[in-house]
């Protein structure tokens, strides 16, 4: 059975944020990540890791992202040995990494989770400008991030007008759930897009995460 979506706007903490001895790291994550940090944080025994998470609907606005990173790396660095962001690009335009640079800060590579989900040197390679990607997170909160922002729940007609230039949804799981893969099916049909199903795991996630130490 699938779990319960996460809230989009949820902060989520691992350890409560209350660091116990030297060499704790503070990830500040997207919160469509939260699932996989926390999945892999339990399989592999990072408990020297807290995870504080951004609400994931930044991402309709990815010039708020920049900000709300920076106020958090400001906001809890005293308390931390090192502090990781788990965002990539992200659509800021290289402005996120500039300013981790500026901060001191790490982040993932890469220009979005699609690509170090595939793994970026893999996801380089492809030629795929006419797909359209969907994550576990976004299977699972599919309308409130894609079929109602776009209006396509109050102007259907919009569809085509929107996605007419793509050919393919592709669904990069993270994990093996055959109901998010009919749901998955479903957005598909109503976008009215050829499917295919990409097993990814969790890609460049688990070395990137496996490196904090």
């Amino acid at each position: 059975m699938t779990a319960d979506p996460l809230p989009v706007d949820e902060v989520l903490t691992g350890g409560g944020l209350a660091p116990e001895g030297a060499g704790r790291i503070l990830l500040i994550a997207c919160g469509a990540l939260a699932r996989e940090i926390l999945d892999l944080k339990r399989a592999n025994g990072w408990d020297h890791l807290d995870l504080q998470c951004l609400p994931a609907n930044l991402h309709l606005w990815p010039d708020r992202i920049t900000l709300a990173v920076e106020a958090a790396v400001k906001e809890h660095r005293a308390a931390y040995d090192r502090i990781f962001v788990v965002y990539a690009d992200c659509g800021t335009g290289g402005l996120l990494a500039a300013k981790c640079a500026e901060l001191g800060v790490e982040m993932v590579e890469g220009p979005h989770c699609y690509s170090f989900f595939e793994g970026n040197e893999a996801f380089a390679e492809r030629d795929e400008f006419t797909a359209f990607y969907l994550t576990d997170f976004l299977v699972r909160q599919f309308d409130a991030f894609v079929w109602r922002p776009m209006g396509l729940d109050r102007h259907p007609e919009l569809r085509d007008m929107i996605f007419g230039n793509y050919e393919k949804l592709v669904y990069q799981a993270q994990t093996e759930d055959p109901a998010l893969d009919a749901k998955a099916r479903d957005c598909a049909d109503r976008l009215g897009l050829a499917y295919e199903r990409r097993f990814t795991g969790y890609g460049d996630l688990t070395g990137a995460l496996a490196r904090l130490r």
